[in-house]
């Protein structure tokens, strides 16, 4: 056991160890912050800025509201379904006052997608954006949401801006269905008529599930990993205490490209950043680059959180590469892999060291980060405070320092398990707390941490978590396939693509545009295939199951070979 082995790892002013139980729950850091940085800036998004004194103000009116008309009851799950608007904490917050469990559902989710985890999280109540009602159209019926709150891009912005921006969204750029939700009500409704509302504000226990945090685990169907209040009040505490002295509180201005409902952002700025009164930029779509570093140029940020992905975009921007950099001195990189080429790249042109973490969902997230002043290039750096990670062979023994094998993690951090699932939990969280988490890694003997490869099938598209699974559900459904199989394999740009294998069924006729817009229909577009090849059989064991390993090794030499 490496127990002792970290404790001299940590540098200066970073300590070993955080207390998750100075608060009770998220609500009392919430609290706390909004009025200690009540006059300060919270969040900011297409020109209009709430402070925290504001945001406590509208989660609390947002909160009555729900207490009082909704008929849930404490501890019933609330679905959230928006990008990155002001409405998104309001909502959050809100409904944790409530006594909500918040379950953060991805916008470009499909009707299948949504109707999976409105059920299996037992959702009652859905906040969305109107983009996405027509949606909810479709799978509110078949799910147990009892009510829908809808709301547009600019509802929390000043009168005459919001009825703009809502026009445009709705009527120029058409990017509003037509829908009808019997009942449905409107997010800016909801919050008048609970500002003339009281409520009781919630009292959650520590390990009481502040939030079900959708992911695949390492296979299979999408589980609710459950995340408590102590969880999340400590992950806060562990990446603040990770920053050192470079975040100054109170002071920092961080541009939040990244969407809230990925677990990586969620906890970041909405928690980490909200327990040090900083400065968050909300950008609603970051692949219109334009209008991104135009948003940029607009404010002194010293903070930046991102992937792989978005490095490259930006780097490749002519104006992004103009910008005043002046007041930068943090860049945060979590969800896939940094390319060290990428990383140098953007010192060069921001004067800005990239710091790459590691973290799952299972971790709320983040399990180990480098450490500011002391970036190490190709490593995930070490663990944060109050958290162990060990390597173990295949037959979970623990292995030497600097040998290869499964990366296990046990911290505060870890989550309480899968949402009504035991026996998925079981398989990865064992009884003394430490999780497995399927990568393989490698510790070296300063203590920082190396991913060398991931142990499971699943593929990581910028940062989004595939499972090959789902992916084969979709694909063996279309008329014609008579055997398929998913991986990913190297992509410059989104670190994996999605690749996959297809046999026709006898006589039948299938193209690769058929294979992807019959996949488009069922799935969210980072799901769809970027490359389809038909073969005429795939590899497969002795019993029938198709070898999918094999597939991504021959992948993996083509690559290296070009």
């Amino acid at each position: 056991m490496l127990e002792n082995f970290w404790k001299d790892k940590y540098p200066a002013g970073i300590p070993t160890e955080i207390n998750p139980d100075q608060y009770a729950n998220i609500l009392d850091v919430l609290k706390h912050s909004c009025q200690r940085f009540a006059d300060k800036p919270a969040f900011s998004n297409l020109g209009k800025t709430i402070t925290y004194g504001e945001l406590y103000t509208l989660s609390g009116q947002f909160a009555a509201y729900l207490q009082k008309n909704s008929g849930l009851q404490p501890g019933d799950r609330i679905a959230i379904q928006m990008p990155n608007v002001l409405q998104y904490p309001v909502a959050v917050f809100g409904a944790m006052r409530a006594g909500f469990v918040v379950v953060n559902t991805n916008p470009l989710y499909t009707p299948r997608e949504m109707e999976h985890q409105f059920n299996d999280s037992g959702a009652k109540l859905l906040v969305c954006l109107a983009n996405m009602a027509h949606l909810a159209e479709q799978v509110v019926p078949k799910t147990g949401v009892k009510q829908v709150i809808i709301t547009e891009v600019g509802d929390m912005l000043p009168p005459l801006k919001r009825l703009l921006v809502n026009t445009v969204v709705k009527h120029v750029k058409k990017m509003v269905p037509s829908y009808n939700i019997p009942g449905a009500i409107k997010f800016n409704d909801a919050l008048a008529k609970g500002k003339n509302q009281t409520f009781q504000e919630a009292t959650p226990g520590a390990q009481d599930i502040a939030v079900l945090q959708y992911t695949g685990g390492t296979t299979g169907v999408a589980k609710g990993a459950m995340l408590t209040h102590h969880n999340l009040v400590a992950n806060m505490l562990q990446a603040k205490a990770m920053m050192g002295s470079t975040i100054k509180d109170g002071e920092e201005t961080i541009i939040c490209p990244l969407p809230l409902y990925h677990i990586y952002a969620f906890t970041f700025h909405c928690m980490a950043m909200m327990i040090s009164g900083n400065h968050n930029i909300l950008i609603t779509n970051p692949r219109d680059i334009p209008a991104f570093v135009k948003e940029l140029s607009k404010v002194p940020f010293s903070g930046f959180v991102g992937l792989n992905t978005l490095f490259v975009a930006l780097c490749n921007d002519e104006a992004f590469r103009n910008l005043d950099f002046s007041h930068f001195k943090v860049t945060l990189s979590g969800g896939m892999a940094l390319q060290q080429a990428t990383a140098e790249r953007w010192k060069k042109i921001t004067g800005c060291a990239v710091c790459e973490g590691y973290g799952m969902t299972e971790t709320s997230p983040l399990a180990t980060v480098n450490p500011i002043d002391n970036i190490q290039l190709g490593t995930i750096g070490i663990p944060v405070p109050s958290t162990l990670c060990k390597i173990i062979d295949d037959d979970g023994h623990e292995v030497a320092l600097g040998e290869r094998g499964e990366l296990c993690v046990k911290g505060p951090q870890v989550m309480k398990g899968y949402w009504q699932r035991q026996e998925a939990t079981d398989e990865m969280l064992d009884a003394e707390g430490w999780l497995k988490t399927g990568d393989i890694a490698i510790i070296q003997e300063d203590g920082y941490l190396r991913i060398v490869d991931r142990k499971k099938d699943m593929i990581l598209v910028s940062g989004f978590n595939v499972y090959p699974n789902e992916l084969e559900d979709v694909m063996a459904a279309i008329p014609g396939v008579a055997q398929c199989a998913a991986v990913g394999v190297p992509d410059e740009k989104s670190g994996e693509a999605i690749k996959v294998f297809l046999v026709k069924a006898p006589g039948a006729e299938l193209t690769e545009d058929q294979v992807k817009a019959q996949m488009r229909d069922s799935l969210t577009a980072y799901k769809v295939p970027k490359y389809v090849e038909f073969r005429d059989a795939l590899p497969t064991t002795n019993v029938g199951k198709i070898l999918r390993r094999e597939l991504r090794d021959e992948e993996l030499k083509k690559a290296a070979n070009q």
